[in-house]
């Protein structure tokens, strides 16, 4: 199989995850007042329900397997093998959960109330067994990841917008997402014969996998904590409009996110690899590059939607979202703390086998995400659970750092931190001057809404041009690094490569 260079399949991966910004941005503002908050949050507490399902149905497979596979993936008989009894292993539990899953649906007052959408829910819990998304991000499989990905979330669209028209179609809306996020599973595992073998070569060793995937699903168990129990929570303790508000904050929050690690996504494959052929350089490299690209993009979004929270959500949601803005502004600096935290526990303890460590850091933030959930929803709602995942993702990351504090101190000594201030500085300065001093809705004409586009059109102009312009005037070693690079690649093509 052709394997692409890091550069490759990180352009493919931004694209991916430029579409996954993109989409929301197009379905969000019709899907926010279509629904309301009411049916927008009986949606998203079904998918959080379902999540927490998902968890326990695929164990911790989906972060194993990328990892497992791409340390044998030069050797094909053994990846076959590899595939297939980890599939196994996720029929199995799957099979256990949705049992489980049938049971608690007629049980619990609050499941059985949404039991239509949590069972079309469903239909990804089964189709993820077969979906293998693990094996394609193992074998670096980017070009057709994204293909998919972007062909059924075009297909979605054309859906939502024949059949989502009034609060009702909510439950249609509800399948429309399983189709975006489950539709490409099917066509995965048609195209796996294509990479591997299905037939049994040797005896299959179930064990020598179960002790890491115990690991790994503990982590993703305690990260559902944080990341997906909070919207359950609110449901449960609030109402589902408070849920609406805390998810419409959510998904700014996770799309940044998405951003912010997009490199990060593409190297643990690479630098597992790398680790299993002793290549320490081009690891410390691939590491250092990673946290450049963090720290130079994770800050910078985070300051520009603290100040323009409510143009955001006046854009995607209408004026019925503004008690949205605080639980956003909170929740904003976690997307610089996970971006992090994704590069010190799953680029870099992860591919080394301490996930053990990886697992301490989460265990810790979700147990105090728990606490601080109980004790601060009753009173402030959304704007409290969205304190308690900032200092929750805020603990995972010192714990990390507690554990990398050696190799950061070789790290963090070639960063400029400094020149990083100084452009998200020069950037803000801008944005505010242009925000308030010229006073840009007296400028257009048109709703609230109209106002809200030019605002953030304008201001993210000013303050991301800004930012660019000052890292290069500071010359930051990442951003010239990249610049060069451009400029050789257009004017060597230019001169005809002279």
């Amino acid at each position: 199989m052709k394997i692409r260079s890091v550069k490759f399949n990180f352009i493919m991966n931004f694209i991916l995850t430029a579409s996954s910004i993109l989409f929301p941005l197009i379905t969000a503002p019709y899907i926010l007042r279509v629904l309301q908050a009411e049916g927008n949050g009986r949606v998203d507490f079904a998918s959080s329900v379902m999540t927490c399902f998902m968890m326990f149905a695929s164990l911790g497979i989906p972060t194993y397997g990328i990892r497992t596979c791409a340390k044998v993936r030069d050797d094909k008989e053994e990846l076959s093998n590899t595939v297939q009894e980890l599939m196994i292993i996720n029929t199995v539990t799957m099979a256990l959960t949705y049992t489980a899953f049938l049971v608690l649906v007629f049980l619990v007052p609050q499941f059985a109330e949404e039991k239509t959408l949590l069972f079309i829910n469903s239909i990804s819990m089964v189709l993820n067994v077969i979906g293998v998304t693990w094996f394609y991000n193992a074998i670096e499989q980017y070009a057709y990841i994204t293909a998919c990905s972007i062909a059924f979330k075009l297909a979605s669209i054309i859906l939502m917008f024949l059949l989502v028209r009034s609060p009702e179609d909510y439950v249609k809306y509800g399948a429309i997402t399983v189709f975006a996020a489950s539709g490409s599973y099917i066509l995965n595992f048609w195209n796996l014969r294509k990479h591997i073998r299905f037939k049994k070569t040797r005896p299959y060793r179930f064990r020598v996998h179960l002790r890491p995937i115990l690991v790994f699903f503990s982590m993703s168990a305690a990260i559902n904590v944080y990341t997906n129990l909070d919207t359950a929570m609110l449901g449960i303790m609030k109402d589902k409009a408070e849920v609406g508000y805390y998810s419409a904050g959510i998904k700014i929050k996770n799309l940044l996110v998405s951003l912010t690690t997009s490199l990060g996504a593409v190297l643990l494959p690479r630098l597992s690899y790398y680790i299993e052929k002793g290549e320490q350089k081009a690891f410390q490299e691939t590491v250092s590059k990673a946290f450049n690209f963090v720290l130079i993009l994770g800050s910078a979004v985070t300051v520009y939607f603290i100040v323009m929270a409510q143009e955001a959500l006046l854009l995607l949601g209408g004026d019925g979202y503004s008690a949205s803005v605080t639980p956003m502004q909170i929740l904003m600096p976690t997307v610089l703390l996970i971006g992090l935290s994704n590069i010190t526990g799953m680029q870099i303890l992860t591919p080394y086998g301490q996930e053990n460590k990886v697992l301490v850091s989460i265990v810790g933030g979700a147990v105090l995400d728990f606490i601080l959930n109980l004790a601060l929803i009753p009173n402030y709602g959304a704007s409290g659970a969205a304190f308690a995942t900032l200092l929750a993702e805020l603990l995972v990351l010192v714990v990390q750092c507690y554990y990398l504090r050696q190799l950061l101190k070789e790290i963090v000594r070639y960063i400029p931190f400094w020149k990083y201030i100084v452009a998200v500085g020069a950037g803000t300065v801008l944005m505010l001057a242009v925000k308030h001093w010229i006073q840009i809705p007296q400028l257009f004409s048109g709703t609230g809404t109209l106002q809200a586009f030019f605002e953030l059109a304008v201001t993210a102009v000013v303050f991301f041009g800004g930012e660019g312009i000052a890292l290069i005037l500071v010359k930051e070693p990442f951003v010239r690094e990249m610049l060069e690079k451009v400029l050789g690649r257009v004017f060597g093509k230019r001169t005809g490569g002279k």
